[in-house]
């Protein structure tokens, strides 16, 4: 993953039940240099910053059946602090009806973001969840893996209204898109790189990812 202040940061995902030893096996390699998201909840959250994760990164424990269970989410900040809570956004446009005017808005997906809850990505919603957490992790769902180009309103979204830290994700494919994404973003949103690059068999070299960020810096 590169992150723009923080070239050696990263995140991981469990996507199973069997994903816990390596990441595990992750965590203590580079203690308090990755985020460890996937399934994350009130009662694994602490072994994993005790683990040596420097932030959780949680979903569905907190946007479940459709909506935000903000209970949920103040006992989590209560356990492990809002400085170690990154909370997942990740998105997909809906079409919404407002005085019978039709208008496509990011909503919260959960479930392998095959569902939609309720929670738009607005201004006043990301200001209040600033509230609860150090970061926000947005994937733009429907670039997500597809190497085609970044979700460009998306990420000017995000570089104007989000208070605090953000990291984009999805549809990143070559230097031009991380340069989209620095100007897009008003210097101000981070960007994940996936299976673009070399090392997961992409064409983009990590070495030129390397060279960009200390020329951007």
């Amino acid at each position: 993953m590169y992150k723009q202040d923080d070239l050696w940061g990263g995140h991981v995902i469990m996507l199973g039940p069997d994903c816990e030893e390596a990441a595990m096996d992750a965590l203590k390699s580079y203690p308090y240099g990755l985020q460890i998201g996937g399934g994350i909840t009130i009662d694994n959250a602490q072994k994993y910053i005790d683990a040596g994760a420097s932030h959780v990164i949680v979903t569905s424990y907190v946007f479940r059946n459709g909506i935000i269970d903000l209970e949920r989410l103040e006992k989590l900040v209560q356990l492990v602090g809002k400085d170690k809570l990154v909370l997942d956004l990740s998105c997909r446009k809906k079409k919404v009806y407002d005085n019978k005017t039709e208008e496509n808005t990011y909503f919260v997906v959960t479930d392998k973001w095959t569902k939609f809850t309720n929670f738009a990505i607005t201004e006043d919603n990301l200001i209040m969840l600033s509230q609860y957490c150090s970061e926000f992790l947005v994937h733009g769902v429907e670039v997500e893996g597809l190497r085609c180009g970044i979700e460009e309103e998306l990420v000017q979204f995000l570089g104007k209204y989000s208070p605090i830290p953000v990291t984009y994700a999805g549809g990143v494919r070559g230097i031009d898109d991380l340069e989209l994404v620095k100007a897009l973003g008003n210097n101000k949103v981070d960007c994940t790189v996936g299976s673009a690059l070399d090392i997961f068999g992409g064409e983009l070299s990590y070495s030129s990812v390397i060279d960009w960020h200390n020329r951007s810096k």
